[in-house]
């Protein structure tokens, strides 16, 4: 067995795994309910199995041009999938559509102040 044949048997199992990852991320989408499980589902298993695919091209085509398209590929995923996910889920949390009995912790209880205000309605007057 030479070690091409290695490389594409790896890259096929990485393809694989990245594309049943990804099937996961779009049945959990679909399956729950509220808005946090969902961005669980959207951005740790769909970044996972992006990461996988672009290693797989990667070692099936061999070249630096393909390491060189999947470079950024990885770090724009990295980036803006957890980004998304936060701004997704502060939105769902400001207009009331997520499920708060199921929270935990409520990190954001404490706030008050609206989006877009100044924040001079909430300090105290000397």
């Amino acid at each position: 067995m030479t070690i091409e044949a290695v490389l594409d048997t790896v890259a096929l199992v990485l393809v694989l795994l990245g594309a049943v990852l990804c099937l996961t991320a779009t049945i959990g989408l679909l399956r729950w309910r509220d808005v946090p499980t969902r961005l669980h589902a959207a951005t740790k298993p769909q970044v996972l199995g992006v990461l996988l695919i672009v290693i797989a091209v990667e070692l099936a085509l061999r070249s630096w041009e393909a390491l060189a398209f999947g470079i950024p590929i990885v770090l724009i995923q990295f980036a803006t999938a957890p980004l998304a996910a936060h701004m997704v889920g502060r939105a769902a949390y400001r207009n009331r559509t997520t499920d708060e009995a199921n929270l935990y912790v409520d990190e954001l209880q404490h706030r008050t102040e609206q989006p877009g205000s100044t924040g001079a309605e909430t300090r105290p007057e000397n």
